[in-house]
């Protein structure tokens, strides 16, 4: 599947990607880490992530206990496509996987750094 810039046909079709961790994660992430990262650096690249990081269930920056993700994607199906070939989610760090379509209602501009 081509995830390039050129597949996304609109700008304003995001996704939410959702992923839940199993318990004790972190053996399972670590050395997936890095494929995950770049993955999601290259989509970042093409302009397609609107955010995305670990989830955390206190305000503490770890243990982490999922990822989210918001991106533009041209359908539902290459978004859960995407998500399903994700290295956490083939290398069992993820318990529950969600794909939905956001109907925007509110969007802010990208903030300049």
């Amino acid at each position: 599947m081509d995830y390039g810039a050129g597949s996304m046909a609109d700008k304003n079709n995001l996704y939410l990607l959702f992923a839940e961790d199993v318990s004790d994660s972190e053996a399972l992430r670590s050395p997936l880490r890095r494929e995950h990262i770049e993955r999601r650096e290259a989509l970042h690249a093409d302009g397609r992530i609107v955010v995305s990081g670990p989830l955390t269930d206190s305000d503490s920056t770890s243990p982490y206990c999922g990822s989210l993700l918001v991106g533009r994607f041209s359908s539902l199906n290459e978004a859960t496509e995407w998500a399903m070939a994700d290295p956490y989610v083939q290398g069992g760090v993820y318990k529950n996987v969600v794909v939905r379509r956001i109907q925007t209602h509110f969007l802010q501009p990208p903030v300049s750094e």
